[in-house]
């Protein structure tokens, strides 16, 4: 007769301890997901973030080009500083500045429409862009409007946005 007590006998319905393989890959799905969408988030934060900068440069080019304005107020207010007329029906002025090098000439509104829209073009495009663009209009009683074009696209916007100052000298 054998020793029963060194005979184990094996069950089939014995519960094993432990995870399985299926469990594993279902939690690393779950973890890879989980990573993937905090990745996405995080990009559209940055993305969120760029374009708020691009909208607080246009305020800031905005007020700069006021101030130029107001320095040279007799020639701001006889329209020596203009690109077109405001058109009430478009909200914006009809002509805009695009190109630093269609700005000539050397007297200090000149020079100052140059530095400007050179300041522009760094902070909202590039030096080449055709959509990162500048527009006054200003009337002889001193009330001037300065708007500031440029293409939101590249920081996650919703395409071509506009910020307009409007202030009297």
């Amino acid at each position: 007769m054998t020793n029963m007590n060194n005979c184990r006998l094996i069950h089939p319905l014995r519960r094993e301890a432990g995870a399985t393989l299926i469990e594993i890959l279902v939690a690393m799905l779950i973890l890879s997901l989980g990573v993937l969408g905090m990745g996405a988030l995080q990009t559209r934060a940055i993305k969120g973030n760029n374009s708020s900068v691009q909208r607080s440069q246009s305020v800031m080019l905005t007020y700069a080009m006021m101030d130029a304005m107001r320095l040279d107020k007799a020639v701001a207010t006889a329209g020596q500083y203009d690109t077109g007329t405001f058109d009430s029906g478009t909200g914006k002025i009809d002509a805009k500045i695009c190109v630093v090098a269609d700005i000539t000439g050397t007297a200090l509104k000149d020079n100052n429409r140059r530095d400007w829209l050179t300041a522009l073009k760094k902070n909202m495009g590039t030096a080449t862009d055709s959509t990162s663009c500048g527009a006054i209009d200003c009337d002889t009683d001193g009330n001037c409007r300065v708007q500031v074009f440029w293409d939101d696209q590249l920081s996650g916007g919703l395409g071509e946005q506009m910020i307009e100052t409007v202030s009297r000298l």
